[in-house]
């Protein structure tokens, strides 16, 4: 494929890996904090500086907790407050999604958050892997006008879920794009691709940094869970972004 038949977004919660995703070619990144919840709404300061160093666009994931993605009015005017406050600081484009308690999409609540960002491109994010019935779903955020819609094809990996992630291509037709995310990386992306014929992918790429403390106290998890670890964190790895695009122009 040619550079500009297929986009390649980049996942990241750090300005480092911001950085490294547009050092590597990425289209743009999701900035998100919170990972190990599957991403909260990051903080003004890592979006302030994120678009400093960015020479791509910044999105920004709406999501006031982890959890569902039923969410209480509170919650509702929280997100819209944080959208408010991304686009005053320059974000690029929303990440977003609701769901109601009977697992269809909140249209209600999609639309004022859709309306509040504006005239920014807007991507329904992985809340639709958690609804009852994907394709009653796709119709309803086709409805909500948004630019795209990111699923691992309701599967843990979205390798697990690309017979279904084609399917949803197909159905989307032309209203928006389907992009393949969770899992993704430079080693599977070909087969990805070939299966499902879509031509967008999100994607961390990351590897494991090693903490600079050299005290450790192993007594205390600060998460509250010992499989969160407490002394490497991931960042975004230039190269193997850069591994990925060369992967995709070779199909």
């Amino acid at each position: 494929m040619k550079r500009d038949q297929f986009e390649l977004e980049i996942c990241a919660n750090s300005v480092e890996s911001v950085k490294e995703a547009s050092k590597g070619g990425a289209d743009r990144v999701e900035l998100s904090g919170n990972l190990y919840e599957g991403g909260t709404t990051p903080s003004a300061g890592i979006l302030i500086q994120a678009k400093k160093r960015s020479a791509i666009p910044v999105f920004v994931i709406i999501r006031p907790r982890g959890g569902d993605f039923c969410y209480n009015e509170e919650e509702v005017a929280v997100m819209l407050r944080d959208i408010e406050m991304a686009k005053n600081l320059g974000a690029d484009g929303m990440v977003l999604g609701c769901l109601n308690p009977d697992g269809s999409v909140d249209h209600e609540t999609c639309s004022r958050l859709i309306e509040a960002c504006g005239d920014l491109p807007v991507t329904f994010h992985r809340a639709f892997d958690m609804t009852r019935d994907p394709r009653e779903a796709l119709e309803a955020i086709k409805a909500l006008g948004v630019s795209r819609l990111l699923t691992s094809g309701q599967k843990n990996k979205a390798i697990d879920g690309a017979d279904l992630i084609s399917e949803l291509h197909k159905q989307a037709g032309g209203a928006l794009k389907i992009m393949a995310g969770s899992g993704i990386n430079e080693n599977n992306i070909n087969e990805m691709a070939q299966k499902t014929k879509i031509r967008a992918f999100h994607a961390s790429l990351s590897d494991c940094v090693e903490s600079k403390m050299e005290f450790r106290q192993k007594e205390v998890s600060m998460g509250g869970l010992a499989e969160i670890p407490e002394y490497t964190r991931k960042i975004t790895s230039a190269a193997r972004v850069r591994k990925m695009i060369e992967v995709l122009e070779g199909i």
